[in-house]
């Protein structure tokens, strides 16, 4: 039997009056990739952040090697050897890569400054070994969501941790990098150290675990080793029944919708000025679900920008839909005002209504039933209305914004990677709101769907593009396969080399 290194019994953990924990259990031991599973709102992060020193526990017991501690904060963590990757970063925005990496590691330093050079070559070492490229001289801000992930990893590599717990650390990554970290995290364990990887992607914690334990209202359902479980009984715990997809409908034509949103070779640039989008043209009509896959950096953000006009082309013609809602990505730092309660970040969408407003004034009590309509409505699980988006899980607080921007999509929504982070279940909520919110009329809207996974837009589409160093090409019908749309969406072919594809 190998040794146990870290061990969690009995763990409780509130917000409030929100019980995230309510006696969960997890052994971690040496040599193994322990996979951790449940759905949104479960207690994942809570419990691993219980381990990383983030959060103390309101009852239950910790143990290092057999000894019981208490944590005090991620310091006390790494002092014990425990690093944890969070699903949401934790980076300095104006410093470079280099600089946060630097700050992330305590020794090395002389006097005030920061052993940059020593940092700089064993983050090479690393990159190289990981396959997770990135400029190190590149100001974080200016980074995409993808590439701040592996910052994160990155900087937590860099301290050699005994525990290394990785919080959804694939959400954004191409399929090409989940393969090399998958393999990173096998290689890590060789030596004795324990990976704690918590995903909702049921085949990448198959394909590289040891062992399995599952989360389920704040409860440890189920704890086995990797060679006795099955998908359908680790969903089965997940969510207490069988997960079965909703209705989908089949591809259809619709050449005759009206054309909602026009881009002619539009031109944008990128953050650090780089060129984002070269000549792209697109139309998007109403009734259909357009779908772009992109690896991340390509240009889909400046794209998703540009449709959802919160950001003006370089040059190109563009006609925006009025009737625009905008699901980003980045729902901490872009989809919602973490410290606003629901009502508030309703209103955030719900002021350009003019049913909500009284000349320069907002009509508050009729937002709040908004909000609380949306709450019920999208099963937002919430004590009320009241509270702060901060205290939502992940899931529930996409739902928030999901159920928020819809009802701002009359022409257009602009779905940008709408379910990154989401289990199978919230997963299949939000894309049975989309397909919904597009077949519920003649004249529901067009969804522009820019996604990094692949199977979300194979699944979802009746038009397909790859987006390729900023150019845009539609994928023919018979090549609507992971290998035929993975191989356009590096380039190895089909993608022209000088113009857009409308």
């Amino acid at each position: 039997m190998t040794e146990v290194l870290a061990r969690l019994d009995g763990i409780v953990h509130r917000f409030g009056r929100v019980t995230a924990l309510d006696g969960a259990d997890l052994q971690v031991r040496a040599g193994e990739v322990h996979g951790v599973l449940g759905e949104n709102g479960a207690g994942k992060s809570t419990l691993l952040s219980v381990l990383g020193g983030v959060l103390r526990a309101d009852a239950g017991t910790l143990s290092l090697r057999g000894t019981a501690v208490t944590l005090h904060s991620p310091r006390d963590a790494w002092a014990n050897g425990i690093g944890l990757v969070h699903q949401h970063f934790k980076l300095v925005p104006r410093l470079t890569v280099l600089e946060n990496l630097a700050l992330g590691r305590r020794t090395g330093s002389r006097g005030w400054r920061l052993p940059l050079r020593e940092v700089e070559d064993r983050a090479a070492e690393l990159m190289t070994q990981a396959g997770l490229t990135v400029d190190l001289h590149a100001v974080v801000e200016d980074l995409s969501v993808g590439n701040r992930q592996r910052v994160e990893i990155l900087k937590a590599l860099l301290r050699d941790p005994r525990i290394l717990i990785l919080d959804e650390p694939t959400a954004v990554l191409s399929p090409p990098e989940v393969d090399t970290l998958l393999a990173l995290l096998r290689s890590l364990v060789t030596d004795g150290r324990a990976v704690v990887l918590v995903s909702h992607k049921l085949d990448e914690v198959l394909a590289v675990s040891d062992h399995v334990t599952v989360l389920r209202e704040g409860r440890t359902v189920l704890s086995a080793p990797r060679s006795e479980l099955e998908v359908t009984s680790l969903t089965h715990a997940m969510i207490g029944a069988d997960h079965i997809s909703g209705p989908r409908r089949e591809p259809h034509a619709v050449a005759d919708g009206e054309v909602v949103t026009r881009l002619r070779d539009v031109r944008a640039t990128g953050p650090r000025g780089q060129e984002a989008l070269r000549g792209v043209s697109l139309d998007l009509r109403r009734g259909e679900i357009v779908g772009i896959a992109g690896v991340e950096g390509n240009g889909q953000r400046e794209l998703a920008l540009v449709l959802a006009g919160r950001a003006e082309p370089t040059s190109g013609d563009i006609e925006v839909a009025s009737g625009t809602g905008f699901i980003s990505q980045d729902r901490t730092s872009e989809g919602l005002a973490l410290e606003f309660d629901l009502t508030e970040n309703v209103a955030l969408a719900a002021h350009r209504d003019e049913l909500f407003r009284s000349g320069i004034l907002l009509k508050w009590d009729e937002i709040e039933v908004r909000a609380e309509c949306l709450r019920s409505e999208f099963a937002i699980r919430a004590a009320d209305v009241s509270v702060p988006a901060r205290s939502l899980s992940g899931g529930n607080q996409q739902r928030l914004v999901v159920g928020r921007e819809l009802p701002e999509a009359t022409d257009l929504l602009v779905a940008e990677n709408p379910t990154r982070g989401l289990d199978v279940a919230a997963t299949d909520f939000v894309h049975g709101q989309i397909v919904d919110a597009v077949r519920s009329s003649v004249d529901g809207p067009s969804v522009a769907l820019i996604s990094t996974d692949l199977d979300e837009v194979l699944e979802l589409s009746e038009r397909l593009f790859v987006i390729v160093r900023g150019r845009l090409t539609e994928v023919a019908r018979e090549q609507w396969t992971r290998e035929g749309v993975g191989a356009l969406m590096v380039g190895a072919a089909g993608v022209p080399d000088d113009r857009g594809s409308r």
